[in-house]
C-alpha cells in the first residue's frame, strides 16, 4: 500500500515538474521573438528606418508637424515609445517634424471651396477636415469659417480644416393623379414641375375586348393616348428631377 502512494506521489512530482518545464519553454519562446523599440526621436527617416528594420521592425512616417525644438526633417516623436518590448514585425510609427512654422496661414472665408482649396495648396499647406452646413441666402459651397484662422501662428499641423454651406436638399413634391388625362398634356406639366417623363408603355387590353393580334397590334402611345396608371403613384412623395412612368391606352 505505502510503495502504491510512493508511485502516486512521484508521478504528481513529475506532473507538476513537466507543467513547469513546458510553460517556461513556452515563456521564452514568446519572448525570444520579442524586441525593444529603439529611440528613433532625432534622427532623419532614412537612419531612423534602419534602425527599425536592424531590430526586425517596421516604419512608418504617418504625420508631419510644425516644432521649435526638433530640426526639420528629424523625427519629432514615435509610437510605441522608445525601450518598448513589441515583436517582430511590429510597425512603429513616427511624426517628421517640419521645423519653425515658416508659412503664413491664408485667409479663404467667404471664397468658394474649389478657389480656397487652390489658395491653400499654394502655400504649401494641406486642406484638413471638411464639414458641411446649411445657410439660407448663400451660396453653396463658401467658406464660412476655417481653422487654424487666418494668420495663425504657432500651429502644430500644416492643415486647414473648413466649414462650407452645404448643397439645399431638393425640393420635395407630392405626386398628383394623372389617371385618365391625355399624355401631352401631363407631359408639359411634369416639364413645368421639374419632373421627367420615364416610360410610356402601352396597358394591356380590357378584360372582354379583343386581344392584339399580328394584324391588329397595339398602337404606339401618342400625345392623345390617355393614362391610365402611373408610377409613382398618386400621393407618394417626390423630388425634383424624378421620373414619371405611364401605362396609357
Amino acid at each position: 500500500m505505502k510503495s502504491f502512494f510512493r508511485l502516486v506521489l512521484l508521478a504528481l512530482v513529475l506532473l507538476v515538474v513537466a507543467l513547469v518545464s513546458a510553460l517556461t519553454a513556452m515563456r521564452l519562446a514568446i519572448h525570444g521573438h520579442e524586441v525593444a523599440i529603439p529611440d528613433l526621436v532625432g534622427k532623419s527617416p532614412a537612419a531612423a528606418r534602419m534602425m527599425a528594420e536592424q531590430s526586425g521592425l517596421e516604419m512608418n512616417v504617418e504625420r508631419q508637424y510644425y516644432s521649435l525644438t526638433v530640426p526639420e526633417g528629424k523625427i519629432l516623436s514615435q509610437l510605441p515609445p522608445a525601450g518598448s518590448r513589441v515583436r517582430r514585425g511590429w510597425q512603429v510609427r513616427v511624426a517628421e517634424s517640419l521645423g519653425p512654422q515658416r508659412v503664413e496661414i491664408p485667409n479663404v472665408l467667404g471664397q468658394s471651396e474649389r478657389v480656397a482649396n487652390i489658395n491653400i495648396r499654394r502655400r504649401g499647406l494641406d486642406v484638413g477636415a471638411i464639414a458641411q452646413m446649411r445657410l439660407p441666402d448663400t451660396p453653396e459651397g463658401q467658406v464660412l469659417a476655417q481653422a487654424p484662422p487666418p494668420n495663425a501662428s504657432g500651429i502644430s499641423a500644416p492643415k486647414i480644416s473648413l466649414l462650407v454651406t452645404a448643397p439645399a436638399p431638393p425640393q420635395a413634391l407630392v405626386m398628383p393623379s394623372f389617371i385618365g388625362q391625355p399624355l401631352g398634356t401631363v407631359t408639359q406639366v411634369l416639364q413645368a414641375a421639374g419632373l421627367r417623363l420615364g416610360t410610356v408603355t402601352p396597358a394591356p387590353p380590357l378584360e372582354g375586348s379583343a386581344p392584339a393580334t399580328p394584324q391588329s397590334p397595339v398602337s404606339a402611345p401618342t400625345p392623345a393616348s390617355i393614362i391610365v396608371s402611373q408610377n409613382p403613384a398618386a400621393g407618394e412623395k417626390v423630388v425634383v428631377g424624378a421620373v414619371v412612368n405611364f401605362g396609357v391606352r
